[in-house]
């Protein structure tokens, strides 16, 4: 049976075994887009392709002399459009071939000649491409004729420009059984879909992909596969435990850190470990009473705890020397000799996570492991000598006759304030240890970033040298802290005057503007915006929602400008439509119902539940994020809001809001300036009921939303219940415009200059 034309949804359909795809068929496909994912996705194909399938650089070329004559003396000059005759040719040509194999593939050239013999091809020109396809499969790919049939289809991998016949005989292969991939470097970056019979393409809907990178080709994918099994070797025995961090923490912290080792998760052959930061003070006058408490509690549960104050001792000169290291040549060298000092860990499971967090640190830091650069690899052996140096000192005090499922507790006060400190923090956090970093002087920066960091922010911020471990004297603050607060009081109540974060509630209000004040109002801070007031702990912010139709003049030049010199530092733009593909992948949508019962949201549910994301963000702004939503549902914006269901998609999706998101309503301070959604709606599709439902609630949030929309068509409209919108008719409707790069736009001219051309000109 030949494949038929099939849906691909992502690129990795193409690793799913026949029986578990959708249409029980191949894919073949054009990649002509780059980004990161996708250099990971032609990795993964390379390596199937080499193991099960044939890969080709370049260009297939033609049959040369001595493959023609070969083919004539064995086969002679008959030819016949004729599926029999293409049977019996293939059994004497490929004996090797199954009957069913090459019934397959004689149908599958038949039809493929067939497509041309209806172009108006000649008899001649038919045959010609017979023999090159029988002789391409002869001496180019007989390897995939074992694996026709299987459940894990041999896949082609064909990387150059491709001619007629070439791409004839690569559907000659898909009809057969096997999948396809194209690589083209030059075009538009895009992802296609390819049928090659009619030559008909049609896109895809994926992520935004940028044109290759120069010099770009499968050496640099052979390189990766390289790089990878180094890296591999570089890692080591596989350590028999690993740990689990910060994802066991369902409450507060502070409280869960508490919870005996033991008591924190039961899956084999996990340690349960939390690698934390706070930012600020929740209450400064009970902080370090609160933190002398924590310091007892742990000691009662005979933990094994290390406390460093403002900074980690420099190594002495006699702890380097215990150090073992030299000059080296690339990063994979340096890592295997400075990884063999890690014998002074005597316990081998130990030994085995230190070497693995060891490594996976210095592979993060250099980027490469074939990095040579002399400069860099100094640094790298001075941060690796550290980190070494420092891990033989307080192991012993933490990880002392270790064994599972003990968790140590390491507390920095004061923040890593060099990148060697940082890289210390995140090693220890990858090891049997409960890694606190307190930072409660917030004029004072922690350098540390980490993916597996849980951070916690607070408003207030407090002086404090040195963490408490000795009873008496910690309320000695307290008479200037609220004297502070009276200062507070005096300065920024009722003042115009206004401190960082002082407001934890906001009420938004839509403006109503002119076109051109769009621009003017757009990087105001709140404050000076009309009808901005405060009152007690709230304000009312004015907001902008607007869509823009239409180009001012027909002058697309300008119109990208003026966009252009929008993008402030916190703004997103979105120029994929839709953002969001319907029936994304979205972990919370199994839980929405839980979430809203009987007309209600259940606010504390949703903080106390195990898939919530927010609970990094400060008290006040989940509270006030969820609030947001209530009224979102309660407003019934949303078309569908209590009617089919669409109150469960809109729970689903502001609960899972993209990390730059979270992070923009982190920044935000309601009287500076706020956060900006910029949409650049410029073909023929349309926002998706997530889409709308995200730049609804976050307006309602505190953003700014604007939608521009060069051709004037519907874009957002369909998904809202009623008009909230504030739509402009700027210009003539201009289509098929594509969106040029806003950073380089922009350039150095100054914002009122900006407002000058765009406007004025």
């Amino acid at each position: 049976m030949l494949f038929k034309r099939a849906e691909i949804s992502k690129p990795e359909d193409y690793f799913l075994e026949l029986s578990k795809r959708r249409e029980r068929s191949g894919y073949f496909c054009r990649l002509n887009g780059y980004s990161q994912g996708m250099r990971d996705f032609i990795r993964r194909y390379y390596e199937a392709a080499s193991e099960r399938g044939v890969i080709i650089e370049g260009k297939l070329n033609n049959p040369d002399s001595s493959n023609l004559a070969y083919y004539n003396e064995m086969m002679g000059s008959a030819f016949q459009m004729d599926v029999n005759f293409i049977d019996a040719s293939l059994a004497k040509w490929l004996p090797r071939m199954t009957a069913q194999q090459r019934s397959v593939i004689s149908q599958a050239i038949f039809q493929t000649l067939d497509e041309l013999r209806k172009a108006g091809k000649n008899e001649n020109m038919l045959k010609n491409a017979y023999i090159k396809f029988m002789c391409w499969f002869y001496y180019r790919f007989e390897k995939i004729i074992a694996f026709l049939g299987a459940e894990q289809l041999p896949k082609i991998l064909y990387e150059g420009s491709i001619g007629s016949n070439e791409l004839l005989f690569m559907n000659v292969l898909f009809l057969a059984g096997c999948d396809v991939l194209l690589l083209q470097y030059g075009g538009d970056a895009r992802y296609l879909e390819i049928d090659p019979a009619s030559e008909r393409s049609r896109e895809l809907k994926m992520p935004d992909l940028a044109p290759f990178p120069e010099g770009f080709s499968l050496k640099e994918v052979r390189k990766d596969i390289q790089d990878a099994l180094v890296t591999e070797r570089l890692y080591g025995k596989k350590p028999r435990f690993s740990g689990c961090v910060n994802a066991w923490i369902t409450g507060q912290p502070l409280e869960e850190l508490r919870k005996a080792p033991a008591s924190r998760g039961s899956e084999p052959g996990f340690f349960y470990s939390c690698f934390l930061r706070i930012n600020g003070v929740e209450d400064r006058s009970a902080y370090l009473n609160d933190l002398f408490k924590l310091h007892q509690d742990l000691a009662q549960e005979k933990r094994r705890i290390v406390v460093v104050n403002g900074k980690i001792p420099l190594p002495a000169p006699d702890d380097i020397n215990q150090i073992r290291h030299g000059s080296y040549r690339n990063v994979s060298q340096l890592i295997r000799d400075l990884s063999g000092n890690l014998s002074f860990i005597p316990d081998g499971d130990l030994r085995d996570l230190a070497n693995r967090a060891f490594t996976e640190i210095l592979l993060e830091e250099a980027g490469s492991v074939s990095q040579a650069e002399p400069m860099i690899l100094n640094r790298l052996t001075t941060r690796a000598v550290y980190m070494l140096c420092w891990l033989r000192i307080y192991s012993r005090q933490l990880f002392s006759s270790w064994k599972m499922p003990e968790i140590a507790c390491f507390i920095f006060m004061g923040g890593a304030g060099s990148a060697n400190e940082a890289a210390f923090l995140r090693l220890l956090a990858r090891m049997p240890a409960d890694v606190v970093i307190l930072c409660p002087n917030l004029s004072r920066k922690c350098c540390l970033q980490d993916r597996l960091l849980y951070e916690i922010n607070y408003e207030d911020s407090l002086e404090v040298n040195e963490f408490p471990t000795e009873s008496g004297g910690f309320r000695a603050g307290t008479a200037a802290y609220h004297a502070e607060r009276d200062l507070d009081k005096m300065m920024y109540e009722d003042t115009g005057v206004y401190r960082s974060q002082q407001y934890g509630k906001a009420a938004t209000v839509v403006l109503q503007t002119m076109y051109e004040e769009i621009a003017v109002l757009w990087d105001q801070e709140l404050k000076y915006r009309p009808n901005f007031t405060a009152s007690g702990d709230s304000v009312s912010i004015p907001v902008i929602f607007a869509k823009v139709d239409g180009v001012k003049n027909g002058d697309t030049e300008a119109y990208w400008e003026g966009i252009a010199k929008m993008v402030t530092p916190d703004t997103m733009v979105v120029k994929n439509i839709p953002c969001i593909a319907p029936g994304a992948t979205n972990p919370i949508r199994k839980f929405a119902p839980e979430f809203f019962r009987n007309g209600k949201l259940q606010k504390a549910k949703i903080k106390a539940h195990k898939a919530y994301r927010y609970g990094f963000l400060r008290e006040n702004m989940q509270d006030y994020l969820l609030d947001k939503l209530e009224l979102l549902l309660d407003q019934k914006i949303i078309k569908g809001t209590f009617e089919n269901g669409a109150e469960y998609v809109i729970i689903a999706t502001v609960l899972n809001l993209d990390r730059k998101i979270m992070r923009m309503i982190q920044r935000f301070d309601f009287t500076k300036k706020n956060p900006k959604l910029i949409y650049i709606v410029t073909g023929e599709t349309v926002l998706s009921q997530e889409d709308a439902i995200v730049a609804s609630f976050l307006n309602q949030v505190g953003f700014d939303v604007v939608f521009f929309v060069p051709t004037g068509y519907q874009c957002v409209e369909q998904h809202l219940s009623r008009s909230l919108i504030d739509e402009h008719q700027a210009g003539e409707y201009v289509f098929d415009l594509r969106v040029p790069d806003l950073k380089k736009l922009a350039g150095n001219r100054s914002f009122f200059r900006t407002v000058l051309d765009f406007f004025f000109k």
